[in-house]
């Protein structure tokens, strides 16, 4: 029998999830896509992910990997299985047959995350989900100036979670700008990878710095000081996507 790598892309709401991760207690989303693939296949099937998103967090380009031993199954019909199974909150939105050496995670050359902050005095309700809230008037020049100190290797300390067990908080960031789309004021940040909290810590610290109108170089302040007691709290996991994944194959 054969055994064919299968590449799926995966979008989901990520509110009712406890992360990515399948844990012990709690509903995750590897979990119920693992669940929709046994169910398919008759047997367990492991998925491999490309980042594992917190609690709270969404994707909108998951991309996730797994074997299968079902010959009559053209890949492009694992989207259609899939979403026939999965809750309403986690969608397939394309799967392809890839090289057996493919891994989601490991050959992962660029992820990009975007994180959603509503900036107005009131937040309607269909968007409390899916944004940040702050109730004043963030100052976009300020802010990629801000940004913009991030950009390069690094070494993160100041931006990771407490408790972060990687033994290097040293990490490459590619990119990193704010702009604005439709009602909402995005920061858009890509690299090879992050440290647990890097992307909503470095949020939290930007907007609390641009209100009380501190002067953009702080931010270099707190990466040389490499520690987390510099940098502000923690933005709401609500605001954050992985937005897509990129590879060396497109």
């Amino acid at each position: 029998m054969s055994r064919r790598n299968i590449r799926t892309v995966l979008a989901y709401d990520g509110t009712d999830f406890f992360g990515w991760q399948t844990q012990r207690e709690g509903r995750t989303v590897q979990a119920v896509v693992e669940q929709a693939l046994e169910k398919i296949h008759k047997h367990p099937v492991h998925v491999h992910a490309a980042g594992r998103t917190d609690s709270g967090v969404h994707a909108a380009g998951q991309v996730i990997n797994f074997f299968t031993d079902i010959d009559s199954m053209p890949a492009e019909k694992f989207t259609p299985a899939l979403n026939s199974i999965l809750p309403f909150d986690v969608r397939a939105l394309c799967s392809e047959e890839v090289d057996e050496s493919f891994h989601a995670r490991f050959d992962a050359r660029l992820r990009e995350y975007r994180y959603y902050v509503y900036p107005h005095p009131i937040v309607p309700p269909y968007y409390r989900r899916y944004c940040h809230w702050v109730s004043y008037s963030p100052n976009l020049s300020r802010l990629n100036r801000m940004a913009s100190y991030v950009v390069g290797t690094h070494d993160f300390t100041s931006f990771s979670a407490l408790g972060d067990p990687n033994p290097s908080k040293v990490r490459t960031v590619q990119s990193a700008v704010f702009f604005a789309e439709g009602p909402f004021l995005v920061f858009r940040i890509t690299g090879t990878s992050f440290l647990w909290h890097m992307v909503r810590n470095l949020v939290g610290t930007f907007l609390k710095l641009d209100e009380e109108g501190a002067p953009p170089e702080q931010v270099r302040e707190i990466l040389e000081g490499k520690n987390r007691d510099l940098a502000a709290d923690t933005a709401p996991a609500s605001g954050l996507f992985l937005h897509r994944v990129e590879y060396d194959d497109g």
